[in-house]
């Protein structure tokens, strides 16, 4: 806490001492439509992947540095014991011979039936023998429904089998950059322990403390021109997509997050920055209505 404190006031200092449009005294109404106050380019999104099964990591195809996108395959656990329990259920899906088997028998049971049922008509056979028949018939018909349902399970089966094998292969969540990879081939990944860390700098964010007395002055969807430190340097045109709502009465800032797009990769992150806004006219002061 207390050193977000000392970076929002040093924030807010540098602006003071660095910043042309302003001066000691209050911002007035007269005052240019544009500041610039001290800001930091930061990437959009970090990750730290994991996979959501523990074992030993078989390979890694990534390094530090590496541009990644999103789906591609970065490394596998081992998988062997995966890939036999997959191949063993889609052995068994593929195998035709019981329910075959069954709808042989049901056509023998019913064309059986069919005779008797004749011969009971002529008085040549029982009553006892014809509803014996049927009987099998009508068994045979639920042991045929039965192994077609065995079949609709082997197939679930592989479904279940591969998600389980796809559990082992790590795919990049994100379009971005390998940060660090914590963990070698042959070391072990349990629960807690991520495996690589991604960082997404497409599009990047610019964080910035403002003063409180600018409050009201900048808006979501405004633009802003960002000028990142030397060796980077040159101007880019950023969106305010976030100012907080919640202000800090220690520091006197409240926060302003803006959206940086980099499609090329160029520009890094971590990097401090200037942005320069285009202010809004003060806001006016509060009246209470009310009170006499």
């Amino acid at each position: 806490m207390i050193l977000v404190l000392v970076r929002r006031v040093m924030l807010c200092v540098g602006f003071v001492l660095t910043s042309p449009f302003v001066t000691s005294a209050a911002p007035a109404t007269s005052e240019a439509n544009a500041t610039e106050f001290e800001c930091v380019i930061e990437p959009y999104q970090r990750v730290k992947l994991a996979s959501p099964v523990v074992g030993v990591i078989a390979r890694l195809d990534v390094d530090r540095g590496d541009i990644v996108r999103r789906g591609q395959i970065l490394g596998k656990l081992e998988d062997g014991v995966e890939e036999a329990s997959l191949a063993l259920a889609e052995a068994r899906a593929g195998n035709e011979y019981v329910v075959k088997s069954q709808e042989a028998r049901l056509q023998f049971l019913r064309s059986k039936y069919k005779r008797l049922n004749e011969l009971h008509s002529k008085a040549i056979t029982s009553q006892a023998a014809l509803e014996e028949a049927d009987a099998e018939a009508k068994v045979a018909e639920q042991q045929l429904k039965e192994a077609e349902l065995n079949r609709e399970v082997a197939y679930l089966e592989i479904r279940r089998a591969v998600e389980v094998l796809n559990q082992r292969t790590l795919r990049s969540p994100i379009d971005g950059v390998v940060v660090e990879r914590l963990l070698v081939p042959g070391e072990y990944q349990n629960e807690q322990t991520p495996i690589l860390n991604l960082a997404q700098i497409d599009p990047l964010h610019v964080e910035v403390f403002v003063s409180t007395s600018y409050y009201g002055r900048i808006h979501i969807g405004s633009k802003a021109e960002v000028r990142p430190e030397q060796p980077v340097g040159g101007v880019y045109t950023a969106v305010v997509t976030v100012v907080d709502r919640v202000l800090d009465a220690a520091s006197g800032t409240f926060g302003v997050r803006l959206t940086l797009p980099n499609p090329d990769l160029l520009l890094p992150a971590g990097i401090p920055c200037k942005v320069l806004f285009e202010m809004n006219p003060a806001m006016p002061v509060l009246v209470d209505g009310g009170s006499n």
